[in-house]
């Protein structure tokens, strides 16, 4: 191949021919995507830039600033006595460059969830770091994964699919609602908050700090999103990213400020919990004013919860799951409004898609039920915990400086916490270290299938709080019975306790929603929950105790399940599915086990014949049969 490259002749040609020219960002264009904050100069520097010098008296007699750019039309133009329209259709085509994101060459990825999808240079800048490429080994959905054999995407993909989609929501808005003054750097500035927002996930997604952090440092309150604030704040140094936001126009820091406010919420941690300081102002966030209040609901949405990453996860995880997915996003995006309530600017949607938004939330609630909380996925992730605390101390990650990080200390360093991933799995299983005997062995039970036994699930009367105290008290009180003459220890039971909710804990996050009617787009109306149907949910929230043997001999197992039979009892618990299955001798002790449950078992008032009082003049309604 050598011999077919043609000779570079350097003596016999002029150097300029040779030279690769390279891209240069002149100063004027990285104040483009800020041109909001341009006076008139600045607005006629741009005019001499676009050829469109012959107009700089005119628009410098009209005092035209930045701000008035976005509100020009050709009729505005007109009137000003720009009187040719293809002079005014030159003006409008240059100023439209200043707020469509499209002045780079973008790439192209092929996503199976939303097809060919177009991401900005600087998102690829970010994507191509270690950093980022770490979130190929981290599961979205960790221990599910050994349930749902399709399940095997990772956070990588997903961070991918949010950043499209909080670029394709804010990019919808900028088009209907031009005067809402949605600049480049915003649109820039969403869509990397997008792509950034899970960078702190750690082993397993959710399990790592729901169920593993708690355990191996009580007392510490630490969530994915403090780690997605430090990791992004090491990528952008470590990989010398300021001068290349720069250079795409960002401003620093505040920009960085309202990415991480994104992704996190408020910064200032009294103005996160609602704690106002004297003298300052009611708005807690720093990265933009309170007119921009709307761009915090699209990454993650902190007073609804209806965002682009439920959104993108939604679809994600019931593709592979291969479950139905009855939310679609782009009808959102249709009708998508920023409206005011109460002063400040929110993302609102059509009063007719109030019963779509119902179905997204119990969407959500189905995938936790189904998929996220199923109880084998669940014991098989509290196993990988065990044996990641049983190993923690004996894993040495090497972190900034050369110091060393075990498992639960990693998270306190960017440089051992990148090198932490779904790897470690891998590594416990594989090793030959003694220290590390007790955790492979977990593990080896896990992928031989050695599961500990769900013996069932309750609930009680109403919600309690739940802490790793009363967890142990009620192992110790199921190792109490005795059947069979079966001897069980409190260690040979684990108590799961599930918390299932709209993402609002007891509230109906619908109530935090605004709506707008046809008649009147800008106003924002309050829809509740009576004004939609009767067949919705009386209730948010539901906490589900769940309890697993590891003794799985069928003797032991048998004689935990009357065990738990029993203990619910005790405990007024709610009697288990199976409870007349399992110890039938049992529940029929329990009154309030009966199972004449009224209006449940097709009594009078129930199916086939529905009362009520007089309707258009009939005093009664006929029997319905179906």
């Amino acid at each position: 191949m050598e011999n077919r490259k043609r000779p570079f002749e350097a003596d016999s040609c002029p150097d300029f021919i040779f030279k690769t020219p390279e891209k240069r960002v002149s100063v004027d264009q990285l104040q483009d995507s800020d041109y909001m904050r341009w006076g008139v100069d600045e607005t006629c520097q741009y005019l001499r830039r676009e050829n469109l010098g012959e107009w700089e008296a005119t628009f410098r007699a009209q005092k035209m600033t930045g701000i008035g750019l976005r509100y020009l039309n050709d009729a505005e133009l007109e009137k000003i006595g720009i009187e040719c329209l293809g002079d005014r259709l030159r003006i409008l085509h240059s100023l439209r460059k200043l707020w469509q994101i499209q002045a780079d060459p973008h790439k192209v990825f092929n996503d199976p969830i939303h097809g060919h999808l177009e991401l900005h240079p600087l998102l690829i800048k970010i994507i191509d770091t270690p950093q980022f490429q770490r979130l190929r080994n981290l599961k979205q959905l960790g221990g599910t994964y050994y349930v749902f054999p399709g399940a095997s995407h990772n956070r990588f993909e997903h961070c991918i699919g949010v950043g499209h989609l909080a670029g394709r929501l804010v990019q919808a808005l900028n088009d209907k609602q031009p005067e809402l003054l949605i600049s480049r750097r915003d649109i820039l500035c969403v869509q990397i908050a997008g792509l950034c927002h899970d960078l702190g996930h750690g082993p397993f997604s959710h399990m790592f700090d729901g169920l593993f952090i708690p355990k191996a440092r009580p007392g510490l309150n630490w969530k994915h999103e403090i780690a997605s604030l430090a990791m992004f704040d090491y990528l952008v140094n470590d990989n010398d990213l300021k001068p290349v936001m720069e250079q795409h126009g960002l401003v620093l820091p505040e920009d960085l400020d309202f990415i991480k406010e994104q992704i996190a919420g408020p910064l200032d941690t009294d103005a996160a919990k609602g704690q106002k300081k004297p003298g300052s102002s009611s708005w807690p966030y720093k990265g933009r004013p309170e007119d921009k209040s709307f761009l915090y609901e699209i990454v993650a949405n902190k007073r609804n919860g209806i965002d682009v990453d439920k959104w993108d996860y939604f679809a994600r995880d019931c593709y592979h799951l291969g479950i139905q997915n009855n939310f679609d996003y782009r009808r959102f995006l249709k009708f998508a409004r920023v409206c005011e309530v109460d002063g400040q600017k929110h993302i609102c949607t059509r009063d007719k898609e109030v019963g779509n938004l119902y179905d997204m939330f119990h969407t959500r609630n189905c995938l936790h039920k189904r998929a996220y909380q199923h109880k084998v996925g669940s014991i098989i992730e509290t196993m990988i915990t065990e044996a990641f605390l049983k190993a923690d101390k004996h894993i040495k990650i090497e972190g900034s400086g050369g110091q060393m990080f075990t498992l639960s200390t990693a998270i306190d360093d960017m440089v051992a916490y990148t090198k932490l991933t779904d790897q470690v799995f891998e590594q416990i299983l594989n090793s030959s270290s003694d220290e590390l005997a007790e955790a492979r062995h977990i593990l080896r039970n896990i992928i031989c299938r050695r599961l500990y036994k769900c013996l069932g699930q309750t609930q009680a009367d109403k919600p309690m709080t739940v802490t790793q105290e009363n967890l142990r008290a009620w192992e110790r009180e199921l190792a109490q019975c005795s059947f069979h003459n079966v001897s069980l220890q409190p260690e040979d039971f684990v108590t799961n306790v599930i918390y299932m909710d709209y993402g609002m804990k007891e509230k109906n996050p619908i109530n935090n929603v605004r709506f707008y009617c046809k008649d009147d787009p800008n106003k924002a109306i309050q829809i509740r929950k009576n004004q939609v149907s009767k067949l919705l949910p009386e209730q948010f929230a539901e906490q589900l105790i769940r309890v697993y043997c590891k003794k799985t001999d069928h003797r032991s197992l048998e004689a935990a399940k009357k065990h738990f039979v029993k203990w619910c009892m005790d405990k007024n618990f709610s009697k288990p599915q199976d409870g007349d299955i399992i110890a039938p001798e049992l529940t029929p002790l329990k009154k309030s086990w009966s199972n004449n449950n009224d209006g449940e078992d097709g009594g009078e008032g129930s199916s086939g014949e529905v009362k009520y009082s007089a309707l258009n003049g009939q005093k009664k309604a006929k029997k319905l049969d179906f």
